[in-house]
């Protein structure tokens, strides 16, 4: 099978569960973003200098995964989802980057006035995740103020996970600045 399979050249795609929706559908600009999230933290682990960094930002790639499958089924299909084995997402999840961000903090990482973004490659490719993950919450907002993510932990989440961003940014730049 080709990558190719030409089913989105009428401007639609597939959802779970064989739905066929526009391309610009709500839903399908929410895992857009969170696809593109998704890469930018494969940038940021890439550029990574601390191995906290970078095995961090992996589990959360993998994790993204999950909330974008989530995201990405219709609220009507979403019993079907959960019962062939889907993981939705869960407080345990955001328990984690809580856990993360305690730990950052602990360590006193601060800042005076705002953080310009481009100290170092690392901080600057974080810094960026951090910014796509701010418009990824806007998008799964505008589906939760529809009512068509009854999921309210995804949004809490992506607010979570977008301050943790801001904290290794501060925390990769702490040596250059």
């Amino acid at each position: 099978m080709s990558i190719a399979t030409k089913t989105g050249d009428n401007g639609t795609t597939g959802l779970m569960y064989g739905h066929r929706v526009p391309k610009n559908f709500p839903r399908v600009e929410a895992c857009g973003t969170l696809d593109e999230l998704n890469s930018a933290l494969g940038l940021a682990r890439a550029t990574a200098t601390e191995k906290f960094i970078a095995e961090n930002i992996f589990w959360i790639q993998k994790s993204l995964v999950d909330v974008m499958g989530e995201v990405g089924v219709l609220t009507e299909d979403l019993p079907r989802y959960a019962k062939a084995g889907f993981k939705l997402t869960a407080p345990e999840l955001t328990a984690k980057l809580d856990a993360l961000v305690n730990e950052i903090e602990a360590q006193n990482i601060s800042f005076k006035g705002w953080a310009t973004p481009g100290a170092s490659h690392n901080s600057a490719a974080l810094d960026l995740a951090r910014s796509i993950c701010r418009r990824a919450e806007r998008r799964v907002f505008d589906l939760q103020a529809a009512g068509e993510l009854p999921n309210a932990e995804v949004l809490i989440f992506l607010n979570r996970l977008s301050d943790l961003l801001w904290l290794f940014a501060r925390w990769s730049e702490r040596a250059v600045i």
